[in-house]
Formats: structure tokens, sequence, C-alpha cells
């Protein structure tokens, strides 16, 4: 089939790098979104980590990092492929610290071994000098206690500088929302909920898209790049979500001081903690999750919980402050020279269950993510933001030739 048109539904990474991919090969894309804008949900509110696999130092196994590893290492080069510009200044320039808590669900001796194995496996991957920096012979270094003690509080025990990096996604976001408008192939279908999609006869034919007005069009391909939304549409396309799979909403802060700061990006781990993210000096990410969780489900779609204004956005500053400010006292002068703080956050889903708390919970794992097909229609678990461009570029190539 001569593929002529293609509905995306999602404008998120996934969805915008996927429109941007396709009419660069001259398809006609129709990108729908419920929001004003491209890129305005959860990948615009998140830390931006450009994951090499270190975070899931409780999966068992490499599975997680052997899954993630390709379309990380490759993110640099498709984010310049896709905005046209390179990334220095809008990612963070040190290693990560990784802050083992003494709650943690892996001891310091399991995080050593297991970052052992995983920059080995780092080490043997051909893409590894092509990481935000050369990581072809990059090693996990750990923190002596004198200059742990220095930088965090009593209860974190081991302490490990780790290299990984994160881009400023709210910056990334207006570069890839601007290339998208640059695209004269893309048609920008916004404001618009999409509640149902199916085969106008054969599923490897023509397929028709319908939205909340009961409005149908149809196309060739439809690509379901939805976040918090894409199970329900699934259903409706005859794609029937295999479990377990959980949505977690979760919010963070979003600060910029007047002053640089030399805070290190840094999160506690391995459980429900917390994270900072110092991109530049003066625009950083904070969170603690238990504060953050605020709604999580397992049904097919979580309705999104009201943003916290106002005075309760100040209570959840505090409370964030607070938590990481026992555990990284630096935080609490970001917070003191702020000239600008917002609230925000958005949706993780995930092929898993469980708590963060408990050794043994899916959530520690991700490496059940990919593309479902049936037919023209193709049902894409993003999995996570780092790995979003990479399979944008294999998914046009294999539809659009």
């Amino acid at each position: 089939m001569t593929v002529r048109r293609v509905a995306v539904l999602g404008a998120g990474i996934m969805g915008s790098s996927l429109a941007i991919d396709l009419a660069r090969r001259g398809v006609d894309v129709t990108l729908i979104d419920r929001e004003a804008a491209p890129m305005q949900a959860a990948s615009r509110w998140n830390e931006g980590k450009i994951h090499l696999g270190y975070l899931y130092a409780a999966d068992p196994t490499t599975a997680t990092a052997e899954h993630i590893l390709p379309g990380s290492l490759r993110f640099a080069d498709r984010a310049r492929e896709l905005i046209g510009e390179g990334l220095d200044g809008h990612v963070t320039q040190d290693d990560d610290i990784y802050l083992l808590h003494r709650d943690s669900v892996v001891s310091p001796d399991a995080m050593r071994r297991k970052f052992e194995t995983l920059s080995d496996l780092i080490h043997r991957h051909p893409d590894a000098s092509r990481y935000l920096v050369d990581v072809s012979a990059a090693r996990v270094m750990e923190i002596d206690q004198s200059e742990l003690r220095e930088m965090a509080g009593d209860d974190i025990v081991a302490g490990f500088r780790v290299p990984e990096r994160s881009v400023d996604t709210q910056w990334f976001a207006d570069r890839l929302a601007g290339a998208v408008a640059a695209e004269t192939h893309v048609v920008q279908r916004l404001g618009t909920t999409v509640v149902a999609a199916h085969p106008r006869d054969d599923p490897d034919g023509r397929w028709v898209v319908r939205d909340e007005r009961g409005d149908e069009d149809d196309f060739d391909v439809v690509i379901n790049a939805l976040w918090a939304g894409r199970l329900p549409i699934d259903v409706t396309a005859g794609v029937i979500p295999q479990p377990p799979w959980s949505h977690r909403f979760r919010l963070c802060v979003f600060l910029r001081t007047r002053s640089r700061h030399d805070l290190p990006s840094a999160l506690v781990s391995v459980g429900p903690f917390g994270d900072v993210k110092n991109y530049n000096g003066r625009d950083f990410y904070l969170s603690w999750y238990p504060a953050g969780l605020v709604a999580e489900g397992g049904e097919l779609e979580l309705q999104a919980p009201p943003l916290p204004v106002g005075a309760d956005a100040e209570i959840f500053m505090a409370r964030v402050r607070a938590s990481l400010e026992r555990l990284l006292p630096g935080v609490g002068a970001v917070f003191d020279d702020a000239e600008s703080a917002q609230v925000h956050g958005g949706f993780v889903f995930a092929r898993a269950t469980g708590r963060l708390e408990d050794p043994g919970a899916g959530l520690h794992r991700r490496n059940l993510y990919g593309v479902e097909r049936r037919g023209s229609y193709h049902s894409v678990d993003t999995g996570k933001y780092s790995t979003a461009p990479w399979t944008s570029a294999a998914l046009a190539a294999e539809i659009a030739g």
C-alpha cells in the first residue's frame, strides 16, 4: 500500500518526532492532540534524564538497560536531527550523583556490583561514544565518606558519580514544537480529543479516526502515540492491552534562580525518594516522590488531578524543599534564590505495578515497551522519554520506506 496520509495521535515527544520524521519522508501527517500546542504534557514536565540503566539498580537482570541503551545512546544525534541545532547549554554538565538512602531497596554492595555490570555493558555497545558525552570508557566512581558527609545528610549511606546526563525538557519541548510547525507536510489538529479508531473495512487498509465531537477522517496509517490516553483508543482499534500496567501522575517543581548555583544533579535511590536536576546553574528540576505522587491506578485511563495553585502550590514546594534539604543541604539556597517557580507534572505509564519501596515490584524494571500493530494501526508505548526519538526514526522508516 502506498502511504499518503498518516494520523499521529498525541503530540508529545514520540508523536512530534514521528510527525517530523514522516513529513521529511514526504508523507502527509495529521498530528492530533487535546492540548493547544505540541509538547505541553508529560514530555514537557519531566526531568529529562537520558537513561543508561543505572536508575534501575533493583532490576535483577540487565534487561532494562539493554532495552534502553540503543535509544538513549543515540538521543543527542536524533535530537539534533529533529530540531536542527545542538543541545549545548541545555544539558546537565556533570555526572549525576546517586545517593543511596539508608532505606534503599538495594544495599551498597549490591549497587556497586550492579553499576559495574552496567558500565561494562555500556562500554561494549558500539554507540557508547555517541551519548550526550562519550561514555565508551566512563566508569562509576564511588564518593568517599568525607566528601559524602559534606554534600549529603545522615540518611545517605553511600554515593556514586554516574555518567548520566539530562536535557532541559522545557527548552527541548519548545524547539521540537517549532520543528513540527516548520514542516509543510504536517497539519496540526489541536484542541482535539480522539475517542476511537477502527478499520474502514480490512485492518490492512484504511483506518477511521473519530474525535469527541463525532467528526471522522480516513487515513492510510494510524499511529497511536498517546501517553496517558493510549489504551482506550487501542481497545476501540482491537488491540487489547495485556496486563500488568499502571498509571501514575507526579508533580514536581521547576525553578529558575536569580544567580548561578553549583548544586549537583543528584538522585536519591533506590526507592520512593527524589532528585534534583541542575541544567545550567539557574534552571532546576526538583522532586520528592511521596509528595509528588498525587494519583495512581490500573484502569485503562487515569484522569489527571488538578494542578495545585496559590497556597496549595506553596505548600507543595515547601514539602519538596523540606524533604530534599534533609538529604541535600544546598537545596535550600536554590529555593531562597528563586526568580520563578512552577509546580507541574505529568503521567507516568509503565507495563508494571507495585510500589517503589518493595524490592520485588515490577516498577523496578522497564523492558516491556515498544510497538504493537494491527494491520495499518500502530500503538506505541514510548517507555522512556530518552528512547522516543530513536524509536520514531525506526518506525518512520518502516512505514514510509
